[in-house]
């Protein structure tokens, strides 16, 4: 690795090396010398910016994770336009993307990745509203988060039933998504499929009429 790169630089290409050894070769081949390998540095590099590797995928997995909370914003903006399926569909497409299910994979193998993802997630919502599902897997329940918040303002603007529980319909959602987009061999459903699936998750939740 040239002397004089700046850490954020060097971050990048390491992250970007991990999702790379993840979707191509799984969970079990990622390995910081796996990752040091695909970026093309040193293999001390990774630990000079990282106590260790659980920090470096804590780091990894939020680092992806304000992506969702960008999308976050984006998505409730659009509360009033379109249609509320088309809106969804397009935000799922959009995170279950074959990365985000190589993380989540990545975040179900490991219980102290878990954890520690939990604790440094609470500490980094600053400017968010408080994400209240139990402990698990933080990038889901951010995702979680980001559709009810969605459908909270649609259902403000009368397009969601004013009873429906939108988080338990923004849960559905997440659950039917990822094992839609996940096994695919990176070959993501088509927009039918995803269109399909999200009419039949919001069926329930439409306004009478």
């Amino acid at each position: 690795m040239p002397t004089g790169v700046a850490m954020r630089d060097v971050r990048t290409q390491l992250f970007d090396a991990a999702e790379r050894v993840l979707v191509r070769a799984g969970v079990g081949a990622l390995t910081s010398r796996a990752v040091t390998a695909e970026a093309g540095c040193a293999k001390g590099v990774l630990h000079k910016h990282f106590a260790d590797f659980d920090e470096f995928l804590v780091e990894l997995v939020l680092d992806r994770t304000t992506r969702v909370r960008a999308r976050d914003v984006t998505l409730r903006a659009a509360a009033g336009t379109g249609t509320v399926a088309g809106n969804l569909a397009d935000a799922l497409t959009e995170l279950f993307t074959s990365v985000a299910v190589a993380l989540v994979a990545l975040i179900i193998a490991r219980d102290e990745l878990r954890a520690r993802l939990w604790r440094a997630s609470q500490q980094s919502r600053a400017g968010f509203p408080p994400v209240s599902y139990p402990k698990g897997i933080t990038l889901l329940a951010e995702a979680t988060a980001m559709l009810a918040g969605y459908l909270g303002a649609e259902r403000d603007l009368g397009r969601i039933a004013p009873g429906a529980d939108v988080e338990m319909v923004a849960l559905t959602l997440i659950g039917s998504g990822h094992l839609l987009f996940a096994g695919r061999d990176g070959t993501p459903p088509d927009d039918d499929e995803v269109l399909k699936m999200v009419n039949s998750a919001i069926a329930a939740a439409r306004p009478a009429g």
